[in-house]
């Protein structure tokens, strides 16, 4: 019974302590200043792709499903002729085939999509591989940055952020009367935004007309712009 007693009166002790524990204020932050600054790097954009598709429509499935299957792969003979890793790959994108209705509801028709991917940064070599397939036509022209061209300006414009931040962050210690500071938390986000880019792209009748010419376009930039944000404790 004793035994009995003691426990049950441990139990109580340590929720007493647990519950002062909560209901106790924590001592609010003193000397503690909140803080961001940023770094940013223009450069080209180095990354290239082109794709291009075809639309077939008939009475049957199988015809219709037939005609793109030889489109892409007339499409893909040519273009791996060409591919080289990393200066241009070469993939296949969409493929679609979705039945046709009339008023009535019922099906008429059957129409599909194939698509295929240029990429890489040997843009003349996409350009002109592009420009040599006559079963695909062009279906969009886009730029970016590469893996190694953003991990090298990321890391500058990273660089440039932390300077900032801590000429910032000694600043604003010195302008409240303190000596130094010392780091609390710091947390750095990056990302990228691109200028639009302003290619010269055939239309789909001159590109007809001039069969096998490269396909001309130009590249844009990106902006690669770091945060850092986060709190120092004044000294």
């Amino acid at each position: 019974m004793r035994t009995q007693k003691w426990i049950a009166a441990c139990l109580l002790l340590a929720g007493a302590a647990g519950a002062l524990a909560q209901t106790t204020p924590r001592e609010p932050l003193q000397n503690v200043a909140q803080l961001s600054a940023s770094g940013s790097v223009e450069v080209q954009q180095d990354l290239l792709s082109i794709s291009m598709s075809t639309t077939v429509g008939g009475a049957d499935a199988g015809t219709v499903q037939t005609q793109l299957k030889q489109a892409l792969d007339t499409a893909l003979a040519q273009a791996r002729q060409a591919a080289a890793p990393g200066q241009m790959d070469v993939r296949t994108g969409n493929f679609s085939l979705y039945p046709r209705y009339g008023k009535d509801g019922k099906i008429n028709g059957w129409q599909g999509s194939t698509e295929l991917v240029l990429e890489g940064r040997d843009f003349s070599r996409i350009t002109s591989t592009a420009g040599k397939i006559q079963t695909l036509t062009l279906a969009n022209v886009s730029f970016a940055l590469s893996r190694e061209q953003r991990a090298r300006v990321e890391g500058e414009a990273q660089a440039l952020a932390i300077e900032r931040f801590k000429a910032k962050a000694g600043e604003i210690s010195k302008n409240f009367g303190f000596n130094g500071y010392s780091l609390r938390e710091v947390s750095i986000t990056a990302n990228d935004q691109g200028y639009p880019p302003r290619p010269r792209m055939l239309s789909m009748q001159a590109k007809g007309d001039m069969a096998e010419a490269a396909i001309p376009v130009e590249a844009g930039k990106s902006t690669v712009l770091v945060s850092v944000s986060g709190s120092v404790q004044m000294k």
